[in-house]
């Protein structure tokens, strides 16, 4: 995704909307195939991005990641300083600030909380988080709780340590007593399982850590990677969330882009680095991101592994590519250990354990069977720079050569300026009206046909306002996608079917955001600390995802200035063929279709996304706007539909 400082467009300019008067199609479909429709054409980009500071919220860490504390291991922040305990609060008068001056947990974590309770103190002292924009409670669930903790010299400090989970009025809904036995110096990890008695509507609740201040008068204790998991998605330790990775599941995504967008590095000392995020969590030091947060990097490479091979899904994985988003390129002579560090994040996704030194780093770590990996995104959005020709040059000429199976994906404007060696494969990205995205649906039909495919990485309507697509709502910018901005989408896609010979994938982007507070909208999906909310735009994604066909079956063509698109494609397993419509007219338009085949069923299925154009599931209407299922007469060769107003549709006959 473009980071708001540095916006460019696809180079495409918009065609002017008109409106037209309802009209009536006859649509004649040819019962010869042209072309496959690729198995990964619908899938998810993933960029991990947060809400304007001071408080964080993200679809990685607080979203997607399953962990419910904020600020846990006190990473990359200043020692000694108020933002360094965000997240956090004392209980009972407690002394509380993050340290740096104490033999730390590890190398890759040098901070640490210190606990100092006051003299004379009573009842329980310690500290609380208030998890990102609260934490979620439910009766049902066990969650696990850990961290590590350390006595200094000299501590004379028994316990025990109460760990629990309270509600905002102070009412304690799960608890569990630890006692002490760590000498003094020596970091000990706790980990214990928390059961509420109760579950509570509201997710203003903290996690708690305290001490009787009596006994522990006067004592000081430092604390490391706290940590706070629900059940996760496939019950996977450092998992997902389980109803946000239910959510994507259940939109029948193919692949998922990783590691996400912008977020590959502001800098060339800030950007990801594949090695720091694998292993113990205890030796992830986290970074800086470009959307100006804290990546703890608890979800790290081999993490968005597990994942994607538990959604039944491939990887389109990024490499970094020599350019941060400060404008600064590596200089050509300097490239080759960066061309390594990719060269290796490759080899321990594919490598040989037993001949390759990063398959034996994968297989130590649990997964012994290399990863799929088809694709591989060279850099992200080097449109910004005026360096890709060189490090496209050098990064592919040695990995195409070390991984002749890999198609390697280009990140620039399409064959501006040219590269060598000539791509296989274009990231292409946009976002504007949906409006445009109707009246574009045409642009890959002039496409070359010429050997090179192409990845509509990113998409979106986000605005009404072709003049400021980047603006803020009050002009034009969308805060949750409409069933207008999801017609138009739909029929652009329509598009991606019509071209599927040389459009292999297409993600509608940015995937998560928060709804309690923001740095982009609209998102494909919204949460909260306890809810999940699927836009009109995720069932769009949804209903074609799910009703892909294997073969494209050409028909009579939509007018390319028309309000009314589809596609029709056939499963060949099953003979059942399935027309997309997109109607983004303010009026119903009926379509005629005449069918080749003998047979015919008599009835077929109709999914309908429909209902006023400004309309949007948000949290207070989550479900304003949804799908629904019908059964439809089909009377012979020759059947006609009405497409309700700004709906999107998929209709379902077997025939043959």
């Amino acid at each position: 995704m473009a980071s708001t400082p540095w916006i460019v467009l696809v180079l495409i300019v918009s065609a002017c909307f008109t409106s037209t008067l309802a009209a009536n199609f006859t649509v004649v479909v040819n019962g010869t195939p042209s072309h496959t429709i690729p198995s990964s054409l619908y899938g998810m980009m993933f960029e991990v991005y947060y809400d304007i500071p001071p408080i964080y919220t993200q679809s990685g860490d607080g979203g997607l990641y399953a962990e419910m504390l904020q600020n846990r291991a006190f990473q990359q922040v200043t020692p000694n300083t108020a933002a360094a305990l965000s997240s956090w609060g004392a209980i009972n008068g407690a002394s509380i600030a993050v340290v740096n001056n104490t033999a730390s947990l590890s190398g890759a974590l040098p901070n640490s909380l210190q606990l100092s309770v006051p003299a004379g103190k009573t009842g329980a002292v310690g500290v609380q988080n208030s998890g990102f924009f609260g934490i979620n409670i439910n009766a049902s669930w066990t969650y696990s709780a850990s961290f590590y903790y350390k006595l200094p010299a000299g501590s004379n400090f028994r316990g025990p340590f109460t760990v629990a989970l309270q509600s905002a009025s102070g009412q304690t809904l799960a608890s569990a007593s630890i006692p002490v036995t760590a000498r003094p110096n020596v970091w000990t990890q706790v980990t214990v399982p928390l059961r509420p008695t109760s579950s509570v509507s509201t997710t203003t609740n903290v996690f708690t850590v305290t001490v009787d201040g009596a006994s522990a008068s006067g004592q000081t204790i430092f604390f490391s990677l706290f940590s706070l998991f629900p059940p996760t998605f496939k019950d996977r330790p450092n998992g997902m969330r389980m109803d946000i990775a239910t959510a994507l599941q259940e939109a029948g995504p193919s692949f998922f882009r990783f590691p996400g967008g912008n977020n590959i590095g502001q800098t060339i000392a800030q950007r990801w680095i594949w090695n720091n995020t694998i292993g113990p969590l205890t030796e992830r030091p986290g970074r800086l991101g470009d959307w100006g947060y804290i990546n703890t990097d608890g979800l790290g490479l081999l993490d968005y592994l597990l994942f994607i091979e538990d959604m039944g899904m491939q990887p389109i994985m990024a490499v970094w590519a020599g350019y941060s988003l400060s404008g600064v390129s590596v200089a050509e002579t300097d490239l080759a250990p960066f061309i390594q560090v990719a060269k290796d994040q490759i080899d321990f996704v594919v490598g040989d354990p037993t001949t390759n030194a990063m398959g034996a780093k994968r297989a130590a770590l649990g997964h012994p069977a290399p990863f799929t990996l088809n694709y591989v995104e060279v850099g992200n959005e080097d449109f910004f720079s005026n360096t890709y020709t060189y490090r496209w040059k050098d990064f592919v000429g040695i990995l195409s050569a070390a991984y002749p199976q890999i198609t390697f994906i280009a990140t620039g404007t399409v064959q501006n300026p040219p590269l060598t060696p000539n791509p296989q494969s274009w990231d292409i990205h946009v976002y504007q009206t949906p409006n445009w995205f109707a009246q574009n649906a045409f642009i890959y039909d002039g496409f070359q046909r010429n050997g090179t495919v192409y990845f509509e990485g990113e998409y979106a309507a986000i605005s009404t306002n072709p003049n400021n697509i980047f603006g803020s709502p009050s002009q034009g910018r969308l805060t949750f996608p409409t069933m207008q901005s999801a017609a138009g989408e739909a029929a652009f896609m329509t598009g991606f079917e019509r071209n599927a010979d040389i459009v292999f994938a297409a993600s509608y982007a940015p995937l998560l955001g928060s709804v309690d507070n923001n740095q982009w909208t609209p998102n494909l999906v919204g949460f909260n600390a306890n809810s999940v909310f699927r836009s009109t735009s995720y069932y769009v994604q949804q209903m074609f995802s799910l009703n892909r066909g294997d073969v494209y079956l050409p028909s009579t063509l939509p007018n390319r200035a028309g309000l009314t698109f589809w596609s029709v494609t056939r499963r060949n397993a099953t003979n059942e063929i399935l027309f997309k419509i997109s109607n983004t007219d303010t009026a119903a338009s009926t379509i005629s279709f005449h069918l080749p085949f003998q047979n015919v069923a008599r009835t077929g299925t109709a999914i309908v996304l429909t209902g006023p154009a400004t309309t949007s599931n948000t949290p207070s209407s989550p479900n304003a706007i949804v799908p629904q299922i019908s059964t439809i007469p089909i009377q012979g060769k020759t059947f006609s539909f009405t497409a309700a107003p700004i709906s999107v549709n998929v209709l379902t006959v077997v025939a043959h």
